[in-house]
């Protein structure tokens, strides 16, 4: 009885398997509607002898297919693609996804407090925070932030350990105990990114654009609303990562508790 007990235990899922598993049963449901999409996208090109920019900006956008790979296949089967069907597609994104960083930066939060406006700067600490601990490659892939609690997503190939976690929670919290300005400078794009300065550079900004610094901590473009001071956040603490898609990772923090 003892060791059935044993083997009992033993067989019990940690969280870690847990997750596994759900990032398993995730990317098999991705992958049956990528095949599905697959079959629509080539009964199309089997008429008409193209990949339309459309379907083509769809397999990027939605199913991560970069288009050099879809032209690749498409080439096998001797099928071409319609490139400047892709590239207005992809420009039009970036016009809509730019707006809408805009708008989300510049009162579209859920709304307009002060605790919103630190949460907003404990973002960039924390982008800062996992570029040091994870690596440059790590950049922002969305943030949702109401007057309760921050979401950010990021690009990350694998789980965080907990070592990890609790170093970026370190770091953030020595830039709070710092107690240093949050400052805000207008410059071109390319003085900002001489400067150091993280930005999704891959959008079009404008001519000039506002940088806002926190001591040697961070540097991000941004258009605001910020805290004033580090210190006004007081304090920071993760209270969960975990896997929001493929290679995207998800942390939920908290602040002044």
């Amino acid at each position: 009885m003892q060791v059935a007990q044993n083997v009992g235990s033993t067989l019990r899922p940690t969280p870690e398997m847990v997750e596994i598993i759900e990032d398993v049963k995730k990317f098999r449901e991705a992958l049956s509607t990528i095949l599905a999409f697959g079959e629509k996208v080539k009964k199309y090109a089997g008429v008409f002898g193209t990949i339309d920019g459309r379907s083509a900006f769809k397999l990027y956008d939605t199913y991560g297919f970069p288009i050099e790979l879809t032209m690749e296949m498409a080439h096998e089967k001797g099928l071409e693609v319609d490139e400047k069907g892709f590239e207005e597609r992809f420009k039009q994104h970036q016009a809509t996804s730019h707006a809408g960083a805009e708008q989300r930066f510049k009162g579209g939060l859920a709304d307009n407090t002060e605790e919103t406006a630190k949460l907003h700067t404990a973002t960039h600490l924390l982008h800062a925070a996992l570029r040091k601990v994870l690596g440059n490659e790590v950049a922002q892939k969305g943030s949702n932030i109401t007057a309760e609690r921050l979401r950010f997503d990021f690009s990350f190939g694998r789980k965080m350990t907990p070592e990890e976690i609790k170093e970026v929670e370190r770091l953030v919290n020595e830039a709070i105990q710092a107690a240093v300005p949050v400052t805000c400078e207008e410059m071109t794009v390319d003085e900002a990114k001489a400067q150091g300065a993280i930005g999704l550079f891959t959008s079009k900004y404008g001519e000039r654009v506002k940088v806002y610094t926190m001591g040697e901590f961070s540097k991000e473009i941004c258009g605001g609303p910020h805290a004033s001071n580090t210190a006004d956040l007081k304090s920071f603490k993760i209270k969960k990562e975990e896997s929001s898609s493929a290679g995207v990772r998800r942390i939920k923090a908290v602040i002044g508790q």
